[in-house]
């Protein structure tokens, strides 16, 4: 062991002696020549504040809240077996009623939703209708909707379904109480635009 360090001192001394040599050369490349930098100049501007411009009154605090904000419910069903091939049109939607008019003084709508249009039937360019039968309740919501006429079959049910669920009706009123109308019919007409 004493042997390799007697041994390993000279060579470590003489790498050291080489690398300085290396570092201390002044080694110019041929292909490399002088590049001049640009001196920048910045010219003197003088900077002027504008104090005449008067701040803005401060806001004071509503003495009332704001009203919350009611949750909206989307409808994200998808048929993700279906290629977004959609014609370039918009979908219009006509929306009747039939049955038990409201110019009868019995009950009377108040909200109707339009259906969201089946996207399988959108991209296949296929329009038709859909007549939902159900039950007005005693507080004007929507019960057992049944899709009763629908043409082509098998298209509109469940979109059409899904919509009546969501309207809302003045209920019928009779000596003072609300009663149930069943059999109220709705027609929802798919079109697309041409």
């Amino acid at each position: 062991m004493f042997v390799s360090i007697l041994l390993a001192v000279p060579v470590v001394v003489g790498l050291f002696l080489v690398m300085h040599s290396l570092i201390d050369r002044d080694y110019e490349n041929p292909e490399i020549k002088a590049r001049k930098i640009a001196d920048l100049v910045q010219p003197e501007e003088e900077i002027e504040l504008e104090t005449t411009t008067p701040k803005p009154d401060k806001v004071e605090d509503p003495e009332e809240p704001p009203p919350e904000m009611e949750m909206v419910q989307l409808d994200l069903d998808m048929d993700i077996d279906v290629e977004n091939v959609a014609p370039a049109a918009s979908v219009s939607l006509d929306i009747s009623t039939s049955g038990m008019s409201s110019g009868d003084g019995e009950y009377l709508p108040i909200v109707k939703v339009a259906p969201i249009y089946p996207r399988r039937a959108q991209t296949r360019g296929i329009t038709g209708y859909c007549i939902v039968e159900y039950t007005v309740t005693t507080s004007g919501a929507i019960r057992d909707p049944v899709a009763v006429d629908c043409q082509p079959s098998g298209v509109f049910e469940r979109a059409s379904v899904k919509a009546a669920l969501k309207f809302k009706y003045k209920p019928r009123v009779v000596d003072g109480e609300a009663i149930e109308v069943a059999g109220v019919q709705n027609k929802f007409t798919y079109e697309l635009e041409q």
